[in-house]
C-alpha cells in the first residue's frame, strides 16, 4: 500500500469517525461543530482576509525571534562546550531551564516588557533558545579532537575551523535542535499572542473563545498545525537533504 493510500485512509476514517459524532449529537453544535461549520469558518476568514493578516503578523514575529533563538544559541552552545567553567556552572542551568514551559516566562515579560511585541519576542526566544544551545553544546562535544587537530594542521584557525570544520561535524546534532527550537518558537508565539493584545493567530483563538465560536477555534488551529507541517517540509527537511547532498550526512541526520 502505497504512502498516499495509507494517508487517505487515515484521514478519512478520522473524518468519518467526526461526522458520526457531530451526528449522535453527544456535545451541542456550539461545543464540537460539523466539519462543514469548520470549512466554513475557513473560508469566511480567508475571504475577509482576516486570516492572512493574522498569519503575515504571527509569521514576522516567529521569524525574527526565532532567528535571534539561532543566532544566540549557536554562539552560547559553542561557547560553554569550549568552556569547562561555563560547562559546569551554565550548562545545568540551561538543561533545567529546558523544562519550563514556554508560557512560564510570560508574567516575566508582561511585567518587564508590558503588552507589547517585546515581550511576544521574549517568550518566542526563551521557548527556543535554550534547545538550541544545549544541541549546539552536544554537537561540539560530539566532535572528535582529531578533527579540530586535522583543521588547524591545514591551517583552519578561529572562526574558519569553526565555519568548514566543526560546525559541519556538528550538523547532525544542530539540525534536531533547530527543528525543536522551532516549535518551541512556535508554540511560544501562541501562548504569547494569546495573552498580549494585538494582531495574530493566538489572538484569533482568543476571538473564537470570546465569542463562544467553536468553529473558528478549530479552524484557527487547523491553520496553524497547517503551517507547521508545511514549514517542516519546505524548510528543515529540504535543508537536511542539502546537508546530506554538501557534507554526506544521510545517515546521521533522521
Amino acid at each position: 500500500m502505497s504512502k498516499i493510500l495509507k494517508n487517505l485512509l487515515f484521514y478519512g476514517t478520522i473524518l468519518s469517525a467526526w461526522v458520526l459524532l457531530t451526528h449522535a449529537k453527544i456535545w451541542p453544535p456550539y461545543l464540537f461543530p460539523a466539519p462543514q461549520d469548520v470549512w466554513q469558518s475557513l473560508h469566511d476568514g480567508f475571504r475577509d482576509h482576516s486570516f492572512w493578516i493574522a498569519i503575515g503578523v504571527s509569521m514576522r514575529r516567529v521569524l525574527i525571534g526565532y532567528a535571534l533563538s539561532v543566532v544566540m544559541g549557536m554562539i552560547l552552545g559553542f561557547g560553554i562546550a569550549s568552556n569547562r567553567f561555563l560547562e559546569d556552572t551554565v550548562g545545568p542551568l540551561l538543561t533545567s531551564l529546558q523544562s519550563l514551559p514556554s508560557i512560564c516566562w510570560l508574567p516575566l515579560a508582561m511585567l518587564w516588557f508590558g503588552l507589547s511585541e517585546k515581550a511576544i519576542y521574549f517568550v518566542i526566544i526563551t521557548g527556543s533558545v535554550l534547545s538550541i544551545t544545549i544541541s549546539m553544546e552536544s554537537g561540539r562535544h560530539a566532535i572528535p579532537r582529531i578533527y579540530s587537530q586535522a583543521g588547524r594542521n591545514l591551517g583552519a584557525h578561529g572562526w574558519r575551523l569553526f565555519v568548514y570544520v566543526l560546525l559541519p561535524a556538528s550538523l547532525p546534532h544542530l539540525v534536531s535542535g533547530l527543528k525543536q527550537g522551532w516549535a518551541f518558537a512556535w508554540r511560544a508565539l501562541v501562548s504569547g499572542e494569546m495573552i498580549v493584545a494585538g494582531l495574530g493567530l493566538g489572538q484569533l483563538l482568543m476571538v473564537g473563545r470570546d465569542n463562544s465560536d467553536m468553529s473558528m477555534v478549530l479552524a484557527v488551529m487547523f491553520v496553524i498545525v497547517l503551517l507547521g507541517w508545511a514549514i517542516d517540509g519546505l524548510i528543515f527537511r529540504t535543508m537536511e537533504d542539502w546537508f546530506n547532498r554538501r557534507w554526506g550526512l544521510g545517515g546521521a541526520v533522521a
